[in-house]
């Protein structure tokens, strides 16, 4: 069961976040996704980290999702889902429609604070063009991990199609 919360993580999940990641968090605006037991699944990060671009939006965090999809990957996957964006005109509008909705949903979230030191330090351009996990070619899948993130807290069409390929949720308890 997946819960979108998009709220201030608690001292119980940044002990798991430090747990997931093995390191101390840094950037993480919100939990995003959890699932039933609050366990943080997803990460909305900040535009900047460490005074550098950050155009990973969402980070998935659960470790059994991490598994899961690194699975996945290793079976190949991507090659075959950017041969269907090539091949399918439809999977590829919607590919783009996914880029679109990270790319707006970054902007969004940004305060009036975030969005002025973006663009003082020349970053707007970045992330106002880079889409899910700060890819530029929008016609190619970086990583499905961050597919799948997006997928958990917004419109995601790998995603989609990794739930319906490999009902990739049924790994969560």
């Amino acid at each position: 069961m997946v819960i979108r919360t998009d709220q201030t993580p608690d001292e119980r999940q940044l002990a798991i976040i430090a747990e997931q990641l093995g390191r101390a968090p840094r950037g993480i605006e919100t939990v995003a996704a959890t699932d039933g037991e609050g366990t943080p699944l997803v990460l909305r990060m900040a535009p900047i980290v460490d005074g550098k671009p950050f155009p990973t939006l969402y980070w998935l965090s659960s470790e059994r999702l991490k598994v899961e999809i690194s699975h996945i990957e290793a079976a190949g996957v991507i090659k075959r889902l950017e041969a269907r964006l090539q091949e399918d005109p439809e999977f590829l509008a919607a590919y783009h429609a996914s880029h679109r909705d990270y790319v707006e949903a970054r902007w969004r979230f940004m305060s009036d604070a975030q969005k002025a030191e973006v663009i003082r330090l020349g970053y707007d351009g970045v992330l106002r063009e880079r889409g899910i996990g700060g890819i530029a070619n929008w016609d190619q899948v970086r990583c499905l991990h961050t597919q799948y993130a997006h997928h958990l807290c917004g419109h995601n069409v790998i995603g989609q199609w990794m739930d319906a390929e490999y009902d990739v949720a049924a790994c969560l308890p």
